[in-house]
Order: C-alpha cells, then sequence, then structure tokens
C-alpha cells in the first residue's frame, strides 16, 4: 500500500526523503503535520528504520497525542513505545537513565511553577531580602531565562555584579539551584539544560543515542530556544555524517520571541546542517485566495524570512470586510451585530466564528457585548474579564467600601496584598463577629479586646484606618478616580508592578482595562455612583451565568475569543481581528526596533491566516486606554494588504451601520421588541431573548451642544466646547476643560450641562 499517495508534490517530495538534513518550511494550512506523520509511517514502512530508532519531538501534549494518534491509523504498530513526545517528555526519558552522571538520584522529582514559586519564596526570606521588593515569580522568570541561556548563577551574578538588585536575584538563583540539588527536584527548564549538560559532558551516553535514533523529527521548529536548539543539534550532529534531522517550522509564524524563542535557529539550518535540502510548502488548504493575497501582502514587508508564496485551488469566498468605528463599544457592538448577521443570514454556527485580540484585556467590551446580543461565548487560553482574580479582588474592595457588612469580601481581600494579617488572625475576627452578631469589618473594630499579637492587631488596625480612608474619599471623588485611588492606595498596583512577567504584565493591563470600563461607565450614564457602577456589573455577571446555564445544554457552538497567541494553529470559518490600531496591534513603543515589529508582522499574518471563508478587520478611532480617551489611527497592517482584497460596498456611516443591525434584530425578534423605536431599545439596553425590567437602566446623556459652549462635566469641572464632529448620537465633541486640559467626549454618553 503506498501511504503516501494522497499527499501533494512537495509534501510527498518530503515525505519520502531519504537521507541527509532537510528542511520543509511549511506556511499556514499546508499541511505539515500530515507531512511529519507520513514520513515516519513511510520510514517504518520501507524498512529504513524500526519505530525505536525514530525520535519525533513536538512542543505541546495535545501535538504529540495527535501525532500518535495520525501514525497509529497509518501504520499497525503499538505507537506509545516509540519516542513521540515533547521536549520535556523526551528529557525525562533520558534523565531518568542517566542524570547520576551529574549527581543527581535516578528517583529525581520535578517542580512545577508552584513549587518554584514556594522555593524562592523560602530564598529571599532566608536571605533577608524585602518581598516587596523582589518578587516571586518575576525572580522565577529571570531563573528561567538564565537556564535557557545555559547561564548559570554564578555567572549571572557576574554579569549583574555591579546591580545591587539583580546581584541579589543572582544569590536568590544560586540559593535556589542549591535547594533544588538538596530535594533531588529538577524545574522544567533543568529537564532540557541538564540534557544538554549530560549528552555535553558524557560522549558515550552521547554516542550510544547517536546510535538508537537513526532519523530525528522536530515540529515547528521557528519556536525553539537556545537550549532547544542545542538539543537538537547535539542529537543530529553525528560523527559518521549521518546527519537525518527532518525540521518543519514556519519562520512568518514565530511569534514566541517574547519567551526565548530565536528565529534565526530555522533561518541559519543550512548553516547548522550543511548540504540540507528545503522544501517549501506553499499550497493551503485552509483559507480563499482573498485571505491568502491578503496574508502574503502583509508578510512579504518582513526581512527575517526565507521567502514564499501560499496559494489555493480555493478560489470562492468573500471579498476582506473593514470596519472602521468611533470607539471601542462601537467595535464591540459592530463584532457583534455583524456575529448575528453571519449566524443568521449565512448559517455559519457561533462555533466557527471567532474574535482574535492582541492582549486579553481588549475582551472586556467585547464580552459585554455578546452578552448584550445574547451570543454565547467562551475565552480560550484565560478567564472571562469578570472572572480574573486581579479584576475579583478590585471588586471586593469597592463592594466592602460601599456595604462593609460584606463577609464575602471582607475574607478575599482582608491580606491581599499581604498584611501580616494570616488565617488565624481572620478566624478570630470571624468568631467575635459571630458571637457579638455584626460583620467581619465591624467586629474589626474590636481587635485590642480579642486574643491576637501586638503585630496581628496593628495590622488590622492599618487596614481598617485604610478602608475608613477609601470611604471617605467614595463620597468626594468622581467614580473613575476613586477606583484608581483604591487601586494605589490599597497597595494592589504596587504589587502587581511587582510582577515584571508576561503574567504580570497581563494583570496590570486588566487593571488599566477596568479603570477604563470605570470611565467608560461614567461618561456613558447619568446615575454613575459607586452603587451604579457595582450593580451595572453584577448584571453583566448574572447575564454571563444565565448564558453559561444555557450553554450547559448546548455546548458546542460559542463564538470563540481569544488572543491571537492563543489562536496559533486553529482555523474557523469567520474570524474577527480586534483594535487593529498602531501601539494597539502592532504593540510599538519609540525604543522598539526592527525585529520587534516584524514579529507583530508574523503575529498579524497568524490573525489572517486563521480564517477559512471571511474576515472582518476592526479599528477604532478612539478608544480609552488606562481610563483616558486616546485617538487613534489604524494599524499599518491594514495599508500593508493589496486594496483589490476589501469590500467597499459595506455601509459607509456607523450609525447607517447601527441603525441596519437594529432593524435586523428588531425585525426578528418581533414579538418581544416591535413596539422599541431606535433609541428606546438602546436606552433599554435590550438582551436577546428579552430582560425583565426589574431595575431602573442607566440613563444616557445627549444635550444639543454647539462650539464655545461652556458646560459643566461631572468629573471634570468646567470646560468649553472647542470642536464638533459627528451627527446625532455619535456626536463627538473636543472640550478644553480649565483643570484638566483637552478631552474628547461622546455627547450622547457624557455627563454634562450645559452653562
Amino acid at each position: 500500500m503506498d501511504l503516501l499517495r494522497g499527499l501533494n508534490e512537495k509534501q510527498r517530495e518530503a515525505a519520502e526523503h531519504d537521507k541527509g538534513p532537510i528542511l520543509v518550511i511549511a506556511g499556514a494550512g499546508t499541511g505539515k503535520t500530515r507531512v511529519l506523520t507520513h514520513r515516519i509511517a513511510h520510514l517504518i514502512q520501507t524498512g529504513k528504520a524500526k519505530p525505536w530508532e525514530i525520535l519525533s519531538i513536538t512542543f505541546t501534549n495535545k501535538a504529540a497525542k495527535e501525532m500518535k494518534e495520525r501514525i497509529g491509523q497509518l501504520i499497525d504498530y503499538d505507537i506509545d513505545k516509540m519516542w513521540i513526545g515533547t521536549f520535556h517528555s523526551v528529557c525525562v526519558k533520558i534523565l531518568r537513565r542517566d542524570i547520576d552522571r551529574l549527581g543527581y538520584d535516578k528517583n529525581f522529582v520535578i517542580y512545577d511553577t508552584d513549587d518554584q514559586k514556594i522555593l524562592i519564596k523560602d530564598c529571599i526570606k532566608e536571605l533577608n531580602l524585602d518581598t516587596k521588593k523582589y518578587n516571586a515569580n518575576a525572580i522565577r522568570s529571570i531563573i528561567s531565562s538564565e537556564k535557557n541561556k545555559q547561564n548559570t548563577a554564578d555567572k549571572f551574578i557576574s554579569e549583574n555584579y555591579g546591580n545591587f538588585a539583580m546581584r541579589n536575584i543572582g544569590e536568590v538563583y544560586s540559593l535556589y539551584e542549591k535547594k533544588l540539588k538538596i530535594c533531588n527536584a529538577l524545574d522544567f527548564d533543568d529537564l532540557i539544560e541538564k540534557t544538554v549538560k549530560l549528552l555535553q559532558t558524557n560522549e558515550d551516553i552521547l554516542e550510544k543515542y547517536h546510535e538508537k535514533f537513526k532519523y530525528i523529527l522536530v515540529d515547528e521548529y521557528q519556536d525553539t530556544n537556545n537550549v532547544q536548539y542545542k538539543l537538537v543539534k547535539i542529537l543530529g550532529k553525528k560523527k559518521n555524517g549521518e546527519n537525518n534531522v527532518f525540521v518543519v517550522g514556519d519562520e512568518d509564524q514565530s511569534i514566541y520571541g517574547w519567551r526565548g524563542a530565536d528565529i534565526s535557529n530555522i533561518l541559519d539550518f543550512e548553516k547548522d546542517f550543511e548540504e540540507a535540502k528545503v522544501i517549501k510548502l506553499e499550497k493551503n488548504y485552509r483559507s480563499t485566495n482573498v485571505i491568502l493575497d491578503a496574508a502574503n501582502g502583509v508578510i512579504r514587508n518582513n526581512y527575517q524570512r526565507k521567502g514564499k508564496n501560499l496559494y489555493t485551488d480555493y478560489e470562492c469566498g468573500s471579498l476582506i470586510k473593514l470596519v472602521e468605528t468611533d470607539n471601542e463599544k462601537e467595535e464591540a457592538f459592530m463584532v457583534s451585530a455583524l456575529m448575528s448577521k453571519e449566524h443568521r443570514k449565512n448559517n455559519v454556527k457561533y462555533s466557527e466564528m471567532a474574535i482574535l485580540y492582541r492582549t486579553n484585556a481588549q475582551s472586556r467590551a467585547l464580552e459585554e457585548s455578546l452578552m448584550r446580543e445574547g451570543i454565547p461565548y467562551k475565552i480560550v487560553g484565560g478567564l472571562k474579564f469578570y472572572n480574573r482574580k486581579e479584576i475579583k479582588d478590585i471588586i471586593a474592595y469597592l463592594m466592602l467600601i460601599q456595604n462593609q457588612k460584606d463577609n464575602i469580601s471582607f475574607n478575599r481581600i482582608i491580606n491581599v496584598p499581604r498584611r501580616k494579617i494570616g488565617p488565624k488572625t481572620v478566624e478570630t475576627i470571624s468568631e467575635h463577629a459571630m458571637r457579638t452578631e455584626v460583620s467581619m469589618f465591624e467586629s474589626s473594630y474590636d481587635v485590642e479586646e480579642l486574643s491576637l499579637s501586638q503585630g496581628a492587631i496593628n495590622s488590622v488596625q492599618n487596614f481598617v484606618s485604610m478602608m475608613e480612608m477609601l470611604m471617605i474619599k467614595k463620597d468626594v471623588m468622581s467614580l473613575s478616580e476613586f477606583i484608581e485611588s483604591v487601586y494605589e492606595d490599597t497597595g494592589y498596583k504596587a504589587m502587581l508592578l511587582e510582577d515584571d512577567t508576561v503574567e504580570g504584565r497581563s494583570r496590570v493591563d486588566n487593571i488599566d482595562e477596568f479603570l477604563s470600563a470605570a470611565k467608560d461607565f461614567e461618561e456613558r450614564y447619568l446615575e454613575n455612583s459607586l452603587e451604579d457602577f457595582l450593580a451595572h456589573i453584577a448584571l453583566l455577571s448574572d447575564v454571563d451565568k444565565a448564558d453559561e446555564e444555557k450553554d450547559a445544554e448546548n455546548t458546542s457552538d460559542y463564538v470563540t475569543l481569544l488572543t491571537v497567541h492563543s489562536a496559533k494553529g486553529l482555523e474557523f470559518d469567520t474570524v474577527f481581528v480586534t483594535g487593529l490600531e498602531e501601539r494597539m496591534f502592532p504593540i510599538i513603543r519609540d525604543d522598539d526596533d526592527d525585529d520587534d515589529l516584524e514579529e507583530e508582522r508574523r503575529l498579524f499574518y497568524v490573525a489572517v491566516t486563521r480564517a477559512k471563508r471571511m474576515l472582518y478587520l476592526t479599528y477604532a478611532n478612539d478608544r480609552l486606554v488606562f481610563g483616558n480617551h486616546e485617538m487613534r489611527s489604524r494599524s499599518r497592517f491594514i495599508g500593508e494588504i493589496p486594496t483589490e482584497c476589501f469590500d467597499n460596498s459595506s455601509p459607509q456611516t456607523i450609525a447607517d451601520k447601527k441603525i441596519k443591525h437594529l432593524e435586523e434584530n428588531i425585525a426578528s425578534h418581533n414579538n418581544e421588541i416591535n413596539s422599541f423605536s431606535f433609541n428606546q431599545a438602546r436606552k433599554m439596553n435590550i438582551f436577546k431573548g428579552g430582560l425583565e425590567n426589574k431595575e431602573k437602566a442607566p440613563t444616557l446623556k445627549c444635550d444639543k451642544m454647539s462650539v464655545g459652549d461652556k458646560i459643566m462635566h461631572k468629573a471634570w469641572g468646567i470646560g468649553t466646547i472647542v470642536q464638533l464632529s459627528g451627527e446625532g448620537d455619535d456626536q463627538k465633541a473636543v472640550i478644553a476643560f480649565d483643570n484638566k486640559g483637552i478631552k474628547t467626549v461622546m455627547l450622547s454618553y457624557a455627563p454634562i450641562e450645559k452653562l
């Protein structure tokens, strides 16, 4: 049986390759996994290698599992006995056999991220370092980076000796390594680094694996970091010259530079393995020619690439829709409206649609809009916005300030950030509260009467004093300014800023987005007190829970929301790429270099090539960022797409688009809302399926204004209108405030009155 009969010409050429190194440049949707699995099956079927003489390395357990399943369908063999796995799992196998050569016992344990943090915290404490200045997660990230470069603690200390803080981190690294050794433990980075060290320092062991593995295959080679690259090279380069290394990857999809991936590994493969054969897979089986033309047009602006041009036999498909909106609220509204239209008119399942964004923080406005439209959704690679820990923590502070009887919120934030108020102290306060029939916060006023240490008493009293001051501020500050004060005064902001990792920066972005949500609420509604804002959030959360209960009955049909990084390897019929503005996508700062821009462009290339049939690109002219309005220009990447790829027949004004959607929505739900006008429907905040109006909906504010009018803004005080643009509900004003500078607001949302 010819296992390769279903492959195209280039795929077959790669799978049939006999001996010697080979680099397969596999563009998006060109069938790289198909080539890898068929090559392994072909090597076994033709007798070129026994199953145990093949080493195949992937990046994720999911990819390894899929590869095993596919090979199992092609050949009759116990696939579990083959060396097919992730870099980490392959290295564990090698270390279990010979790690004693490095001074470890073979029954070593593997510490996960939580174990690492605990051990690093112990090191910080043992070295008498300030836990507020030395964040365990940030130090863990630095240690991981150094290990992937094979830099020892001593080398790190030497390189940073003149920097007091970094030298201390080096001391933590050194002590951490000693403690790992005492525990006979390895962390995840050790698994690869120690394997490389074992092979580099023990020629007999290296020779054993050179003889064992006749063929080595590596998936997603563009994502390898320094130590992974060294592992492939040391296993693949043999003294006898039989360097049968087969790597598959796409330099145009190298998007993990921020976590150590080095694009030069794939670009320089032919330098590392001389006489390597290069095969390019360019026939795409996923997307329409329009989408591929757009992707090709963008990525050709990069210099760090081998060069290829994706094409397809799939000629049908729609032109790309470019959607310009006034702000992120309008953007989210339009995305929901267009999704509803695709679902209703084109019979596209929600599960075949995805919304992509550059950062997780962008999901907030999109989630709120989807909930209002009753469109089921799920977040991939993260929690729904209002379920994220840092958001729930800040909300808990706000709820306790609003209602001092809220014991749940008290328990959540009493020691967040850490205030040396331990579980025993909290339990004592709780017991006193139950005896005296008061809330835990009220019980805290009697802390001196309880059996607690003086340190615990002082910590609780400081917490109470801080909360009392915030209660006073609540009544004299605008909503957004007050929430920002809570964020700073509680120490929460300082705690997040200490964690200078990708995860830590993401949490900061989420809080910034929460501040923007408060600012938006403040400008949009007349009734914008803390109580109103918390009720607004609770309403959104209730709708979310109702959607989840409904989804439990039909879990298969929901829209997917995810970052572009999380979308790699996935595909959808219809894709919305949102937030396409400069400084949002691409995220580029003044001190960034061309390499950063090229990685951002590769990220956009990945986003575009997730779409099979329909692609929407959206951007906003004004966006709330960190609680402030910023005028935005559209992303340079849009201008790099050939103009013939765009559909110019869509409605030209945002108002037209909104009205068209509302008319369609009202028509489709005639029995429920056919008596509502456009503005009535908008003001009532209608959810798909109907919403009982048990509570008064927030009232939108809109007055007739002219250039030169003096106005009073609830939060910013007196100002003068210097410019007006737009019409009706979409009218914007540029206002020069006496004490707040120049601001741009939507008149239909802003809480302003003419003087």
